[in-house]
């Protein structure tokens, strides 16, 4: 299916934690996408992480005041990015892997306690053969808690 401006966009892009699954090597406790909402296949995503206080990392980050790491903010958002590569790609079931090359100007701007959405838009900056570029932001309730550019290539698994 095309959009008004031509870009290829997903006809089942509210992907359901079963199709997320497909697409991700991550498992608890690590897998930090819960449902995608839009996919526009190589161009961008929405994705959501319902953030709640049964999270391990909240037993000690912080107790008593408990928020979740940004750097968790970005693993969601990097396995939003990679949804993105993998189903742009078609490459869902391969046993290909994204990743991590770098991460720039990540900003942290508000924090992300339990019982939010985590609200993630991740988009392609840049395409090169298996290196992308992504810019992401993530929100709750429309409140930036973090930016961030990173870079990551797809690639097969390590061998054992």
């Amino acid at each position: 299916m095309s959009t008004e401006n031509g870009a290829s966009e997903d006809a089942g892009a509210d992907y359901d934690i079963h199709k997320i699954l497909k697409a991700l090597p991550h498992r608890y406790p690590l897998l930090l996408v819960d449902r995608v909402k839009s996919l526009e296949l190589g161009e961008k995503i929405h994705a959501v992480k319902a953030v709640s206080f049964n999270e391990e990392f909240f037993q000690g980050h912080f107790p008593g005041a408990p928020i979740m790491p940004g750097v968790l903010q970005i693993e969601a958002m990097a396995q939003a990015a990679a949804i993105l590569g993998i189903e742009t790609l078609e490459l869902a079931g391969t046993g290909k892997l994204v990743f991590f090359m770098g991460i720039e100007n990540a900003k942290f701007r508000s924090p992300v306690t339990p019982g939010c959405l985590l609200d993630m838009h991740v988009e392609f900056v840049q395409k090169r053969s298996r290196v992308y570029k992504f810019k992401g932001v993530a929100s709750v309730e429309g409140k930036v808690t973090c930016q961030v550019e990173f870079t990551a290539m797809i690639a097969d698994p390590p061998k054992a």
